[in-house]
């Protein structure tokens, strides 16, 4: 039996953005939902990506937090550790990541 899945737009968009995430290299919530056109939208992509239906096809635990820690994992931080372990990815090589891709920079707020 075949499962499908209804999936909203955003989840779509969200899934898409993470599948694009090549192996071996890391991106950040705010990445990805600036991606998708969200930029506001970090903690929503989370939350998505915590319901992510297809885990084996669309990488989530390759998304973490903009300061470089793992984040959330819907089968646990400590398999989402492993899973990124297993993709040579150690702690200091994925805050490299996301330093060099700007990911940890916050958008200066203009003034009013």
């Amino acid at each position: 039996m075949k499962a499908e899945f209804k999936l909203m737009a955003f989840e779509s968009k969200v899934y898409k953005a993470a599948k694009a995430i090549p192996k071996g290299q890391v991106r950040s919530y705010k990445w990805v939902a600036g991606k998708i056109g969200c930029p506001r939208a970090c903690r929503a992509v989370g939350n998505a990506l915590n319901r992510n239906p297809y885990p084996v096809i669309v990488p989530c635990h390759r998304v973490v937090r903009s300061d470089g820690s793992p984040g959330g994992f819907a089968k646990g931080v400590s398999n989402k550790i492993r899973l990124l372990r297993t993709e040579g990815l150690t702690p200091e090589k994925i805050r490299d990541i996301i330093k060099s891709r700007n990911d940890a920079k916050r958008p200066k707020r203009r003034n009013r």
